[in-house]
């Protein structure tokens, strides 16, 4: 249940008791040493308080040096302790995940700025999970509280990495999904000349993160962004390192649409992808003889190849967007950068985001245990199945992707075709015989 998934340690709050939370900090030491220091920071879900709280108290019991920096976004969490001098950062946070869920994303020094937590490392921290433990926590000693240092150091890098810019005259709207990026909301934007209209922005720990908001719940946005003859709208997920964007129609805007406007107005020959990515994309791409590498679900697989080949763009379609000279999506970023494309631009989102044409394209989720998850990788049935609905998707130029999800309880059945009713019976045909036989 504790191993690291696609993106850090996931699993229902209740799950991270001060024993394993414990073996965490154990963990690190285990892979770094005694004198490390440790930045502790997180999201708004209620559980992350105490959680912030008992890590704390580890890092006190064991003797390692820490501070507190209380609600931030997660990119801001990873910018700042580089540039504050730590050694790693614990991010609490279960990212899209409802307010009963939370998570750990660890972020050690790299070459030039933080990095999520090597193999090494997560492979350190998971045997500590294992070993029991002798734990006899401490009081925790009075520390000083990091957040407004870390806050303002974020707002400045987030105006340095967008300046110039000037977004005067235009009018949009923020979905901060009660979530980490709450603490920044319209500011940057407002200072820049934008009018916004906020919602969703609670600043303290809540049970309402992620509730019908955010990336994951584009409605609210849509409603505000068409009921009131918006430019368009932004929305981030929980902890702040997906953007998606509303146009003034109330279409969505996704992670692979904002690859392709914003690669070209970079004056970028080359993107990398994931399997999710609609055929739409890849066949802009191809036609636009842009180079593309395409790899497994999850951003560090994307910024992995992003390194390999030096490329300096990349996304998931779910709006996690890696912008030149990043390590890891940043919904703040994306958002201002993608403001500054339409203002500089005179074009509207919409128009920008035309650039690919979208393959119908249906997700269906399907409630799943671990040990269903084992099964579909293990079974021959299960892939015998797979393999003749790929060939059925041959009739509508279409493909098939079925993964477990990293994060969540769920296996995900994506198609794509030219015939979004064809699909849609195919995709729910799969997954009830799928059902049967796991």
């Amino acid at each position: 249940m504790h191993k690291f998934g696609t993106d850090g340690i996931r699993s229902k709050a209740t799950d991270f008791t001060p024993e394993f939370l414990a073996k965490i900090i154990r963990g690190l030491i285990n892979y770094s040493g005694d004198n490390i220091r440790v930045f502790l920071a997180g999201d708004t879900r209620e559980s992350t308080e105490w959680i912030l709280q008992d890590l704390a108290t580890a890092c006190e019991t064991f003797g390692v040096e820490y501070a507190r920096a209380g609600i931030l976004p997660t990119p801001g969490i990873n910018y700042c302790f580089y540039e504050m001098g730590f050694d790693f950062a614990i991010d609490v946070t279960a990212s899209h995940n409802p307010y009963t869920d939370n998570g750990i994303k660890i972020f050690e020094r790299g070459t030039d700025q933080g990095a999520k937590l090597c193999e090494q490392g997560r492979s350190t921290i998971e045997a500590s999970l294992t070993t029991d433990l002798s734990y006899d926590p401490v009081s925790v000693s009075d520390r000083a509280d990091l957040h407004a240092e870390a806050l303002e150091l974020y707002i400045s890098h987030l105006e340095n990495y967008a300046a110039p810019a000037n977004f005067n005259g235009l009018h949009i709207g923020m979905d901060c999904a009660n979530g980490a990026t709450s603490v920044v909301g319209s500011q940057i934007f407002e200072k820049l000349g934008a009018k916004v209209e906020l919602i969703n922005c609670s600043q303290k720990y809540n049970t309402d993160i992620n509730k019908d908001c955010g990336s994951t719940h584009l409605e609210s946005l849509m409603k505000l962004v068409t009921e009131n003859h918006l430019d368009f709208g932004v929305a981030f997920d929980g902890d702040g390192d997906r953007c998606l964007a509303i146009d003034h129609e109330g279409h969505e805007v996704d992670g692979d649409q904002m690859l392709a406007f914003l690669s070209q107005y970079l004056e970028l020959d080359a993107i990398v992808t994931t399997v999710m990515a609609n055929q739409g994309l890849l066949n802009w791409a191809k036609d636009a003889n842009i180079h593309t590498e395409i790899t497994a679900v999850g951003d560090p697989n994307v910024v992995a190849a992003m390194l390999e080949h030096d490329i300096k763009i990349g996304s998931e379609q779910n709006g996690h967007v890696i912008l030149p000279g990043l390590t890891s999506g940043d919904g703040m970023l994306t958002a201002l950068l993608t403001t500054k494309a339409v203002a500089d631009s005179g074009k509207s989102l919409a128009d920008l985001a035309s650039i690919i044409t979208k393959f119908p394209q249906v997700i269906v989720n399907m409630t799943a245990t671990p040990e269903q998850k084992q099964a579909l990788k293990e079974s021959k049935t299960a892939s015998q199945l797979l393999s003749d609905y790929d060939d059925k998707l041959k009739s509508v130029s279409g493909r098939l992707l079925v993964r477990p999800s990293g994060t969540e309880n769920l296996i995900r059945i994506t198609m794509w075709g030219d015939d979004e009713s064809v699909i849609t019976k195919l995709a729910d045909e799969l997954k009830e015989k799928l059902g049967e036989i796991l």
